[in-house]
């Protein structure tokens, strides 16, 4: 379930030394050696020496690379396929390694961003343990009734032990679901569009998965590739289960004579300022130079919603642990003043 694939920094370096070095004229055996030589990465380095070993014994890149499928991107298989096919490798390799290594900034800006409020929430998490241990402690030394900070029934440290096995085995539990999920073709086409209709989050998903079709479809369409392999690859590009599902909707219409960007707007998943353009593109002739342009400018409004993901984050968690503090604030005071009350009354 949890099987190992390349990492995005061994892809990009790959793709980009592979790409130098075949524009330069350099043999393709003697290429994937020295790109493999250059890797600290084991796995990638034994599976370009598994590719090196095919190609000389005949078989094609994409063939060889179809063996590692599961380790490698289809996008990365895909695409040299047609490198191949129409004599642009060099260029296809490069473009890969940009997307590759944009993939990469993005993935460290998110994790960037998303770290605080992460920090917070385990501080949060941590500190009400640390409390319901030391008020049960307490409470016990003293011979007095424990302060239940949660309401849960939860003092002293198997209260603590409940509270933190809770929390981080539900979020484990999430996050085997969502690998289970993300594993299932329906399920992750489900789960995918339910995610977009989150605010913020669903936002930030649709720009990504727009830059990336953008990309994706400029490049294959440039390399030459046909519309249907086209249109396939692009969608599967984008990552996201919801965009991947319109596939075989977006090319019946295509077939039925529909343009690319009424056939785009009918999944209702592309802005509309992208289907204009596209449309636009489409009386021009110069779709792939538009979308070309188009996916900067959405990865880099997917890079603001992140931002203000994050933000929404950091609030949510500074709110939670100030409504804490204010529940345990009443329940102290409660407890204090029941006990002067105790106390005033005449023995």
């Amino acid at each position: 379930m949890f099987g190992g694939r390349a990492s995005l920094k061994s892809l990009t370096a790959t793709c980009r030394s592979l790409g130098s070095m075949l524009d330069a004229g350099v043999d393709v055996k003697k290429a994937f050696e020295i790109s493999r030589n250059k890797l600290s990465d084991s796995s990638m380095r034994k599976t370009l020496e598994d590719i090196e070993t095919q190609i000389r014994s005949g078989s094609d890149i994409s063939a060889a690379m179809e063996d590692h499928a599961g380790f490698l991107p289809r996008l990365m298989i895909d695409m040299v396929n047609v490198g191949e096919q129409t004599g642009s490798l060099p260029e296809v390799l490069s473009s890969l390694a940009d997307h590759f290594e944009n993939r990469q900034r993005l993935r460290r800006d998110f994790l960037s961003v998303i770290a605080w409020p992460c920090i917070q929430f385990v501080a949060a998490v941590l500190i009400i343990a640390l409390l319901i241990v030391v008020l049960g402690v307490v409470a016990e030394t003293r011979g007095g009734e424990s302060i239940d900070v949660l309401g849960l029934g939860l003092v002293g440290p198997k209260g603590a032990i409940i509270w933190l096995t809770s929390v981080f085995g539900s979020l484990l539990a999430v996050y085997i679901g969502y690998m289970l999920i993300n594993r299932s073709i329906g399920g992750k086409q489900t789960f995918d569009s339910f995610l977009l209709q989150v605010p913020v989050l669903g936002a930030s998903m649709r720009a990504f998965a727009v830059a990336r079709f953008s990309w994706a479809f400029s490049l294959t369409q440039q390399s030459g590739m046909s519309i249907k392999p086209s249109i396939e690859t692009s969608f599967k590009a984008t990552a996201n289960g919801a965009f991947i599902k319109q596939t075989g909707q977006v090319w019946a219409d295509l077939q039925h004579g529909e343009f690319l960007g009424e056939a785009l707007r009918k999944t209702g998943l592309f802005p509309e300022e992208f289907v204009e353009t596209v449309q636009v593109a489409e009386n021009t002739g110069t779709v792939p130079e538009q979308l070309a342009r188009l996916s900067p400018q959405f990865e880099e409004e997917a890079r603001r919603k992140l931002s203000m993901l994050a933000t929404t984050l950091g609030w949510l968690v500074w709110c939670c642990v100030a409504v804490f503090i204010i529940v345990l604030i009443f329940k102290v005071a409660q407890i204090y003043l029941g006990a002067l009350e105790q106390a005033g009354r005449p023995i």
